[in-house]
């Protein structure tokens, strides 16, 4: 576990001098990298050079703009001819399902290839993503928005907080094709999947489906819409979802609560293409912190024959190195090292929570399938809130007081395991070990906006505010580790879900002003380059990132950004609103405050 600090724990650092070993001054260990033989611009339209004197216009317009431009739909050529992937096109139809014609043109017009999948998928990890060749995309029926410009797939927990922005745009009717979209992955892939493509078939995505449901339900009642019919149907695909989370191997234990878990093996296929040279940071890492406290790496000496892994092998040599140079000379082979495959469930289990990647379940999220969360408990106490109201609303009272007894009991385990009195916190838990972390995250407001917390305990997180708020907003953690989902970097869900948390329980102020950090912060990046983020620095208040750990882009687009967006902004008060008008302005002009 990290030290209480924010001093950065760079795992670029550790490769640069895990040549230098304190008290061994002539000789260095160097890791070789070898494999073993067994072994932004969608929406360019819209991107003008910031604010022009109409406040907040240019930016409003960029969002609605970017909901078009980001759409994609897989009876369009643009979609389906894959930009990930450097072979010819194909995408995947379910086993039991008919190729639709419209997909049948579609293999005309686009030159691209419509395949059945080998076998029908009643739920996850029943197929092997591998033996799928080569990897694609996985068709649904109707259109969706993807989080930026390089992406053709709709992912899980982006979709929730893209519908937010939907509906307060009243593009009600694209919300709901990417509600029915998961409805559809369900019945026919298992799951409500992390993304829509082959290699995603082993994993879900944090549970955020009956807010969705809701969401859209909602805004149609409102526009004069409602349609019980629906409900009905997206309460039988809720169910099936939660369910997931409550058998084994989502089970946390013996804790009753639950954990994220992916059921594929090895090395997770889409950190290979957009984290060149991670797995040899890891390793470095694990290799210079022998005593993390589980046994991620697998070694073998020199001269013994190394057994083909789940993941690379890399060699390892111990060198004679010239005390000031570190220049290497005469290296001796001291076997090879790989990564376990403990380490790698833990890796997708991570990717599964949507957190990749921070050291908030230790290290690189390495022992994240080892921890009941607070994200996900949290999400699911909702969840089952929400089926009972659903229950409700269409006449179903005996389901509707058995959700609210589970949530009842989720709620108590929560209390139990995940909250810490003493610091006022609510922390991960550690089940294996059956110990409680330590490790601050912004995760701690989930249970204020799932409704978890009691009134005292909300208090006694507020006091703690200033572990996270910096000048842009809420950063992830207090800690720097390198990755992008850890300090100094605001996300949107988050700001989202800190800011509706902290409403519910009253604190208006606090909540006011820690969204105008975030919205101001992506309105002054806005003007700088025309462009809304997927990420910030919360400390400077830029989009510039300098992450050093897995995947460092900062894609433009963004989905869920544009989402948050708008419904931060519904929530500021009038004249929070005309003030960061005036200063969308005021910048335009040259005024310097």
């Amino acid at each position: 576990m990290l030290p209480q600090t924010n001093r950065r724990v760079t795992p670029r650092g550790i490769l640069r001098g895990i040549c230098a070993f304190r008290g061994w001054p002539r000789f260095a260990l160097a890791i070789l990298f070898f494999v073993a033989a067994g072994n932004s611009g969608g929406i360019a339209d819209a991107q003008t050079s910031g604010a022009t004197g109409k406040g907040l216009e240019p930016i409003r317009e960029y969002i609605a703009a970017g909901w078009d431009s980001l759409t994609r739909s897989l009876t369009e050529c643009k979609t389906v001819i894959d930009t990930k992937l450097a072979t010819a096109s194909v995408f995947y139809i379910p086993a039991d399902f008919e190729i639709p014609p419209d997909v049948q043109q579609l293999e005309k017009q686009c030159n691209v290839q419509a395949k059945h999948l080998p076998t029908v998928i009643h739920s996850l990890g029943e197929i092997d993503p591998g033996k799928i060749d080569p990897a694609g995309l996985l068709y649904l029926p109707s259109k969706y928005v993807v989080p930026g410009g390089r992406f053709n797939e709709m992912y899980g927990w982006d979709s929730y907080f893209v519908i937010r922005g939907l509906v307060r745009d009243n593009r009600i009717d694209l919300a709901r094709g990417m509600v029915e979209n998961f409805f559809f992955e369900i019945e026919h892939y298992g799951a409500v999947l992390n993304a829509n493509r082959t290699y995603y078939l082993t994993r879900s995505q944090p549970p955020f489906l009956t807010s969705m449901i809701l969401a859209v339900y909602d805004a149609q009642r409102v526009s004069g819409h409602e349609d019980r019919a629906w409900l009905e149907k997206a309460y039988g695909y809720a169910v099936r979802d939660h369910s997931l989370w409550t058998h084994e191997p989502h089970l946390a234990g013996s804790t009753g609560l639950s954990r994220y878990y992916d059921f594929g093996d090895g090395p997770a296929p889409e950190s290979l293409k957009d984290e060149t040279g991670h797995l040899a940071q890891v390793t470095a890492y694990f290799l210079s912190h022998p005593a993390v406290g589980r046994s991620y790496l697998v070694q073998k000496g020199a001269g013994e024959e190394a057994q083909p892994g789940p993941g690379p092998l890399f060699g390892v040599q111990v060198c004679e190195t010239a005390a000031t140079t570190m220049a290497r000379s005469d290296c001796s082979s001291a076997g090879s090292v790989a990564l376990s495959t403990d380490y790698y469930k833990g890796d997708r289990a991570m990717r599964e929570s949507g957190y990749d990647i921070s050291f908030r379940f230790g290290p690189y999220g390495a022992a994240t399938h080892h921890y009941a969360p607070v994200c996900l408990n949290s999400l699911l106490y909702k969840t089952e809130e929400d089926l009972a109201r659903i229950s409700e609303m269409l006449g179903r009272k005996k389901d509707a007081a058995d959700w609210r007894k589970r949530a009842d009991e989720r709620k108590e385990l929560i209390q139990m395991y995940l909250w810490d009195a003493k610091r006022g916190l609510y922390f991960d838990y550690d089940f294996e070990k059956q110990l409680q972390s330590s490790y601050e995250y912004v995760t701690t407001f989930l249970p204020m906006w799932a409704g978890v917390a009691m009134p005292e305990q909300a208090a006694a997180i507020m006091k703690n505010l200033g572990v996270f708020e910096r000048p842009g907003g809420l950063v992830m953690s207090p800690h720097e580790s390198g990755g992008q989902w850890d300090y100094p970097y605001a996300w949107a869900p988050n700001q989202l879900l800190a800011d509706e948390g902290i409403r519910r329980y009253g604190y208006r102020d606090e909540a006011d002003r820690v969204s105008y950090e975030f919205l101001s912060t992506v309105a002054e990046n806005f003007r700088r380059d025309g462009t809304i983020r997927e990420k910030y620095n919360a400390v400077t208040r830029s989009s510039e990132t300098q992450v050093t750990t897995g995947y460092h882009m900062n894609i433009v687009g963004f989905g869920w950004t544009n989402g948050v967006f708008l419904a931060l902004l519904n929530e500021l008060p009038h004249e929070a609103v005309a003030r960061l008008a005036q200063e969308q302005d005021s910048a335009a002009v040259g005024v310097v405050h």
